[in-house]
């Protein structure tokens, strides 16, 4: 019989959505300060509203409400929703990192958490003495964390750097190495918000046969936040998505949670096309400015599209500092996140046909080859990353993926008017030969 290890109950949690959140302490100078951006305010602005009025203008958001359900032993629970839909807020409630607003939290066993890169690292510490400290806070004597302490290292691939003050470590050898604690210490519940998506693709595929293993082999459970549904659909046995802070819905079918994400999803970008307000993804490397999918009139495509239509893919981007290690590509999936092929500039390489380095202001442009494809949803997901080192726009991030259909007849044949099922619709030309 299966034992309830996480029991939520109408769930709380509120934040205030104004800069006049009350504070421990209030010296002299902040009241000074405080009153003379006031009277600055009032000179350049008489018809501002009062000290009361802004008071009273102090609203509060409920980033969780009235959310309920229970975990059972052993269970790899997806927890997905579009951004701001409470995901983070919820994990940090059930590790104890911030306080619910109301409701409970009930907890049967001990936690580890990895909710942000370097969270409970010292950096001033080593690699070595860190494991010691996160082991220690999650509650491991130190002989569990002895007895762990070669695998963990193996794991991290960090041995060279055992002894370097974690400052030093690059962001994907923090998570490496903070995973790795995380995963070989012996406590009943793993809690992962999305940090995985800093590490490189080798990492994140052996991160996710870690979870498989801990899961299947341990029995431990598994709390998963991610915008990753591939991964999502393949680590977990139950989903639990998101929306405004409640449960939209909460289904041991990970396909059906899955595609009730992307059809939210889809309403979000009901056009294949994606522009950047201006204040994302700021870095000197790459900075994506417009991501979409355009047919031969060069407008963005804003319905299904048919196999014998004309379509192009566009990244339009900036570069103040060229890298000979930058990649601007893209993936391709299926509507239940079976990934059909990755496309950057770079497979073109050698001869004329090679692109020269990225810099500046610049567009590039790509033929879709929709032809080739059955119908039904798809996917596209802009990707970025400085090649072996970090990613600029990691996989996962919903608001880069643009979502398509395909309509319309599949074949041209006046003998098939039903679809066919499979990705691939290939018209092929056949021969006979009579014996």
């Amino acid at each position: 019989m299966t034992n309830t290890v996480i029991r939520i109950e109408e769930l709380g949690k509120k934040y205030l959505l104004a800069h006049k959140s009350p504070q421990r302490y209030i010296a002299l100078r902040d009241v000074l300060v405080d009153r003379a951006k006031r009277l600055g305010r009032r000179l350049r602005h008489p018809f501002a509203r009062s000290a009361r009025e802004e008071n009273m203008a102090v609203e509060g958001f409920w980033a969780l409400s009235d959310l309920s359900f229970e975990v059972k032993e052993g269970e790899r629970v997806g927890i997905i929703g579009r951004n701001g839909a409470g995901k983070s807020t919820l994990l940090k409630v059930l590790s104890r990192i911030t306080e619910p607003t109301t409701g409970r939290v009930s907890l049967r066993g001990r936690v580890a958490s990895l909710l942000e890169v370097g969270t409970g690292f010292h950096p001033e510490l080593t690699g070595r003495e860190n494991i010691y400290l996160n082991g220690a806070i999650l509650g491991m004597s130190k002989a569990e964390i002895r007895r762990n302490f070669d695998a963990i290292v193996d794991f991290a691939g960090v041995e060279k750097f055992l002894d370097t003050p974690v400052k030093r470590y690059s962001s994907g050898m923090y998570v490496r190495l903070a995973f790795a604690v995380a995963a070989h210490l012996d406590t009943e519940i793993l809690m992962i918000d999305e940090v995985l998506a800093v590490g490189d693709a080798e990492f994140q595929k052996k991160c996710m046969g870690k979870m498989d293993e801990v899961s299947h082999k341990q029995g431990r459970t598994i709390l998963f936040v991610s915008h990753n549904m591939g991964a999502v659909s393949q680590l977990c046995n139950r989903v639990v998505c998101l929306d405004r802070g409640r449960v939209a819905l909460d289904t041991p079918d990970v396909s059906a949670g899955v595609r009730e994400y992307l059809n939210v999803s889809r309403e979000v970008n009901a056009v294949a096309e994606w522009r950047n307000p201006g204040n994302l993804f700021e870095n000197p490397w790459f900075k994506p400015l417009r991501f979409g999918l355009y047919g031969e009139d060069g407008k963005a495509i804003s319905g299904p599209v048919e196999r014998k239509d004309r379509v192009w893919v566009e990244i339009e981007g900036f570069v103040e500092v060229p890298d000979p290690a930058l990649l601007v590509g893209f993936n391709v999936y299926t509507e239940d996140q079976v990934m059909l092929y990755g496309s950057e500039p770079t497979d073109q390489s050698g001869g004329e046909k090679e692109l020269p380095p990225l810099k500046g202001h610049f567009v590039l442009r790509v033929f879709f080859p929709i032809e080739f494809l059955n119908t039904g949803g798809y996917r596209l997901e802009l990707l970025s990353s400085l090649r072996e080192r970090e990613w600029i726009i990691s996989p996962g991030i919903r608001e880069m993926s643009l979502s398509f259909t395909i309509g319309g007849l599949v074949y041209s044949s006046p003998y098939r008017f039903e679809g066919r099922p499979g990705v691939l619709a290939l018209e092929e030309l056949w021969g006979v030969k009579f014996l």
